[in-house]
């Protein structure tokens, strides 16, 4: 069985990385070091079908995009896979394995691919910036008409469901942080479906800029942390500040944002609609503002799209930057040989 999500994420903070929370605790930690993100990628994804048939395995996508990936990890067995460009220098314990002493060494000249790849990657993270300073004027529209109590409420009424009856733990709980998706070179995605698809309850949390559905989240994380269960905090993509989805697997649900750019709607019988906007806005706010509404939308998407054609530039250079190097099946076979006597 698969389960994936993101621990890093391009962001209006910049490159955000998540993943010592999700690696805590484990027996062994792999590093995977080549220049090539794409060899990485493909040993870890050889790696996913040697473990997927006899145990549970994590799959860390990549920022990058969909022909990469950040990871692989079999909490079973206390192992985790990762490509050491998300490996934090001052992490502990970490055994590197320096893939370039299975693979051929090209004469490789990627000085200007690299520079072109960060400017661009750069210039994205201040369009996304600039975005979410924008942004920030839309939530203020609808903190003049937020009705405080009300948002609190519904809080205090979901927690209090969702805790009635279950036992109070007497163990620290662990926190999880990662993302369910990002901006990559091929636009927003995530992993939302997959993640709910085989959950109790699940909660499409509704609403508009500023109307609580984060701070919503934040006490649900807090409560069900305070009662001893280890939960998965999702953050949000654009401002990591935020939180995006909250999973709580020993008690089955998750509640998670469904707004743009990644709205859904229910569609089975355990899953359920809390909508802030409706439960602790002002009615009629919408079209009260409408016209300023609309403008602020208009502005703060426009240096969204900016940023999304500034990835994809640079992820055309990370292209060109991969084109030089490969991996043939023959080494390929002995890393796995390797990794598989020596792990």
């Amino acid at each position: 069985m698969k389960n994936y999500y993101y621990v890093t994420a391009n962001t209006a903070k910049g490159f955000l990385n998540l993943l010592p929370s999700n690696v805590e605790g484990l027996q062994q930690v792999i590093s995977l070091k080549h220049p090539s993100q794409k060899v990485k990628a493909k040993i870890l994804r050889q790696l996913v079908l040697k473990y997927e048939s006899t145990n549970a395995v994590e799959v860390l996508k990549s920022a990058l995009g969909e022909d990469y990936l950040d990871g692989v990890v079999i909490r079973e067995k206390g192992i985790a896979f990762l490509n050491d460009s998300i490996v934090p220098s001052d992490m502990d314990g970490v055994i590197e394995l320096d893939l370039r002493n299975f693979t051929q060494k090209p004469s490789v000249k990627n000085t200007i691919q690299n520079e072109n790849f960060k400017h661009h990657t750069e210039k994205a993270y201040k369009d996304f910036e600039t975005g979410l300073r924008i942004h920030d004027d839309l939530e203020e529209i609808y903190i003049k008409e937020m009705h405080f109590e009300k948002a609190d409420e519904m809080t205090d009424r979901f927690i209090q469901e969702r805790l009635q009856g279950q036992p109070k733990k007497t163990r620290d709980a662990h926190e999880y942080h990662r993302l369910f998706g990002t901006t990559t070179v091929d636009g927003p995605v995530n992993v939302i479906p997959h993640i709910t698809e085989n959950l109790s309850r699940v909660f499409y949390v509704k609403g508009r800029a500023g109307t609580g559905k984060s701070t919503f989240m934040k006490k649900v994380v807090s409560a069900c942390i305070e009662h001893g269960y280890d939960t998965e905090i999702y953050h949000c993509s654009f401002d990591p500040n935020s939180l995006d989805m909250v999973l709580v697997p020993d008690l089955h649900f998750c509640l998670f944002d469904s707004t743009d750019p990644h709205e859904f709607f229910p569609t089975k019988e355990n899953e359920e609609v809390i909508d802030l906007y409706e439960g602790a806005v002002t009615p009629g706010t919408d079209e009260k503002y409408a016209d300023e509404i609309n403008k602020v939308n208009d502005n703060y998407k426009s240096y969204m799209k900016k940023g999304v054609v500034e990835l994809k530039k640079a992820g055309e250079y990370l292209e060109e930057l991969e084109q030089q190097y490969s991996v043939t099946e023959q080494e390929e076979k002995e890393i796995l040989e390797f990794i598989e006597e020596k792990f």
